[in-house]
Formats: C-alpha cells, structure tokens, sequence
C-alpha cells in the first residue's frame, strides 16, 4: 500500500492524552480505523523513543496499520517501521531515500509550496502541509496558510497531500472539498476522550464524502 491508500494520518502527542499512556489512545484510534500513525515525540531519549517505537510497532502490525517515525532513520529501521516523516531541518530527502531504500515511505512536512515541490521532486512520497487553522503544536511554524493554500499544493502535486493543522470535525468536509488527500491531526484524536468514537466519527466524515463527491 502507498501513502495515497490512507486519508487519516495520526500524529501522537502524549502530552495531550490527560494522563493515559499513548498506547492506551492509539489502540482505540487504529480500533476505530486509523491505519497510519507517526510517532512524534521528540523530547525522549533515544533509549525511550525507541521502546515506545517497538510497543506501537506491535500494536500498529496487529491492525495492518503502517507507523511512521518522526525524522529518525535509527529508530525507525531498528523497529521495523514503515517509514520516517521528516522536513526542512532533517536529513535531505534524497539521501534519507538511499539509506531506506525503495520501498519504506517518506512523509514530509512543507510550510511553503516550494518546499512541497522539492520534496516531490526530491522522492518523498506524500506531504504534510501547514497550519491551515491556528493551533497551538503549530504555532512555531507561523500564521495558518488557509484552506486556499492547502487546495493550491494539492492541485500542484502529484503526490498525496494532508492538510495539518487545527483540523477537527467541524472543518474537514471544507479541506475535502478543498482536494486535499486526506488530514493529519494531532489533537482531535489523542485529546479524545474516547478516542474510537472520534476516529470512526470522523473516517465516517471522510467516507461518506469520497463516496458522493
């Protein structure tokens, strides 16, 4: 399968998951559908990201759900992951794509259109593109870039693209219609309080809209 199977991208943040472990929200999101998950924690050791890699290697293999590792190679070859996310501070693509070979994905994260074409052009094989709305995990990368921009880099690509940032129920049919891949999230699942409920709740969302449009 190829980043253009999936329309939900889960990003995890255990910092949002009030108290509960991460395994403890993302067991019930791939339960609920998610089918691709990008560990991003990067203020752990590489003792720990590493364990935490290896425990949602496992779960994520059970679901037949792909895991992606936030910018590193190390760990994600060393936990048998599916591939790496990475951007405009990590390791060139088209070396990350050498030392991971042809078939592992490389996800990566543009704020600028750009850097989305370079990244194409380069080998990744999707991209992740904002802050479309304001939040707060965002708010380094600089003022949200709207729905327009987002649709802009969709139509220019020919990779997929997933619009990020501050994406909830309320506004993923208007990215959607917009053209955009699918969306990556952060907050509307891992902050759940039940993290099922919303993954079906919004797979239904995007299902539903695939289906009719």
């Amino acid at each position: 399968m190829t980043a253009a199977d999936y329309r939900l991208y889960l990003i995890t943040d255990r910092r949002q998951t009030g108290g509960r472990s991460l395994t403890e929200v993302v067991r019930p999101a791939l339960e609920g559908g998610v089918r691709l998950v990008q560990l991003r924690e990067k203020d752990l050791t590489s003792a720990e990201l590493y364990r935490l890699a290896l425990e949602l290697r496992g779960i994520t293999s059970n679901f037949g759900s792909r895991l992606i590792i936030n910018d590193r190679l190390d760990i994600a070859l060393a936990t048998g992951a599916d591939g790496v996310q990475v951007g405009v501070n990590s390791m060139p693509v088209t070396e990350v794509r050498r030392l991971l070979g042809p078939h592992m994905l490389i996800g990566y994260s543009a704020h600028e259109i750009g850097e989305a074409r370079r990244a194409q052009g380069d080998g990744a094989d999707f991209v992740t593109f904002g802050p479309v709305y304001f939040t707060p995990s965002k708010s380094a990368c600089g003022q949200p870039c709207g729905v327009c921009k987002v649709a802009e880099v969709s139509s220019d690509l020919d990779i997929p693209v997933f619009a990020l940032g501050g994406i909830n129920p309320e506004n993923v049919l208007e990215l959607l219609d917009a053209g955009v891949r699918g969306i990556a999230l952060i907050s509307s699942i891992i902050a759940a309080s039940d993290p099922l409920t919303a993954t079906a709740s919004l797979l239904q969302k995007i299902e539903e809209h695939v289906r009719y449009s």
